[in-house]
């Protein structure tokens, strides 16, 4: 999947239009109006693709739009020169939207369980998530979806690769954070062109994750005109320490529900209020222990929003094992671009992405301040 199509700009839009016409025909899981809307909508992000080079030589674009763009140059640069990654033609295009954000996901879960309710599409295989270009469509079939008794979420999302299968363009969406994150996204989207695994998603999102913030921290942390003393260098080293301070919590609050969930003397219904004062005793740990310990991130849209089987599915699909990632990339001395590539090999002999992750921190409640 990581494989980049060699093609030029018209050709991938006549291509884009088979691609939707094969997963019309071949997606008897997904409705296909669905599809012919997803594919019109990324037909229009790729029609209103411009090339980054001319927008920062455009002294009339916003200074802090050509700042970032510059920073999403050096970031592609960075990851195929420094990491390894084949970059494709990703990231040499910049896509200004109409919109504050880019899509909303729709998740969806048992309340009994943590099994994701999935969607099944052609090349990337069941996801548990579905996008919408549209607010009114997602709280459609979030409704739906609550009146079947699954437990809902809608998120929005600023960033998507197509895997190299298309110019991915950056998004002006993708803009409205800062410097780190701007590198943290890029280098994220870039991971899945590198390594991806068809319906293993926990895996695919966590290792980007990983890959994402370990090599921000990198980057500012090594950047000529930046270094180790740099703020952005803090800021990216304390958003990697966040994020594993945040997989251990949810690690271990999904443990105390899958006990429940697991126990076969209790109904579904008995599983759905048996969980409710673990759920309580999470957030309390959150509050005491886990707020306490992060330097940058807040997670506050986890600790506000509603909490249930879909979001901390969704949640633990980024962040899921973070800190075996870490203990893994130490065993390569910090060489990132040798952890990755040592994973992409790893994982030709194995079903599941994270059984040549060793698990040396996974039964341990860690909160990492080193």
């Amino acid at each position: 999947m990581s494989t980049h199509l060699k093609i030029g700009r018209r050709q991938k839009r006549g291509l884009l239009a088979v691609v939707v016409l094969a997963l019309v025909a071949g997606c008897s899981a997904c409705s296909p109006l669905y599809v012919v809307r997803a594919g019109i909508a990324e037909i229009g992000i790729l029609r209103g693709r411009q090339p980054i080079h001319e927008i920062l030589n455009d002294t009339t674009v916003n200074p802090d739009t050509r700042s970032k763009l510059a920073y999403v140059v050096d970031a592609r640069r960075f990851a195929a020169e420094e990491l390894g990654i084949d970059v494709g033609d990703s990231y040499t295009m910049f896509t200004q939207l109409d919109r504050d954000t880019l899509a909303m996901v729709v998740t969806a879960a048992w309340p009994d369980r943590l099994v994701p309710k999935t969607w099944w599409f052609p090349i990337v295989g069941h996801v548990p998530y579905k996008g919408h270009f549209s607010l009114q469509s997602a709280l459609e079939e979030e409704a739906d979806l609550a009146n079947e008794g699954y437990d809902t979420w809608v998120r929005p999302t600023a960033a998507f690769s197509t895997l190299g299968w298309f110019n991915d363009p950056i998004l002006s969406t993708a803009l409205k954070t800062d410097e780190v994150e701007v590198v943290t996204t890029v280098i994220h989207e870039l991971a899945h062109q590198h390594l991806f695994l068809p319906g293993q998603v926990e895996f695919n999102e966590s290792f980007a994750t990983f890959i994402g913030r370990a090599g921000a921290a990198r980057y500012f942390c090594t950047r000529e005109g930046s270094g180790p003393q740099s703020i952005k260098c803090h800021r990216a080293l304390a958003r990697w320490r966040d994020s594993q301070v945040f997989s251990s919590y949810l690690d271990e609050f999904v443990k105390r529900l899958e006990a429940v969930y697991a126990d076969p003397e209790l109904t579904p219904e008995q599983k759905a209020t048996e969980r409710l004062p673990i759920i309580a005793r999470g957030l309390q740990e959150f509050d005491e222990q886990v707020a306490p310990a992060l330097e940058s991130l807040t997670f506050a849209g986890f600790r506000h929003g509603k909490v249930n089987n879909a979001t901390l599915l969704s949640y633990i699909r980024y962040y899921k094992r973070l800190l075996d990632f870490n203990a893994f990339l130490k065993s390569h001395e910090g060489d990132l671009a040798q952890a990755l590539s040592d994973i992409k090999e790893r994982v030709r002999d194995v079903s599941d992405g994270f059984d040549v992750i060793p698990t040396p921190h996974s039964t341990t409640k860690v909160f990492p301040r080193d």
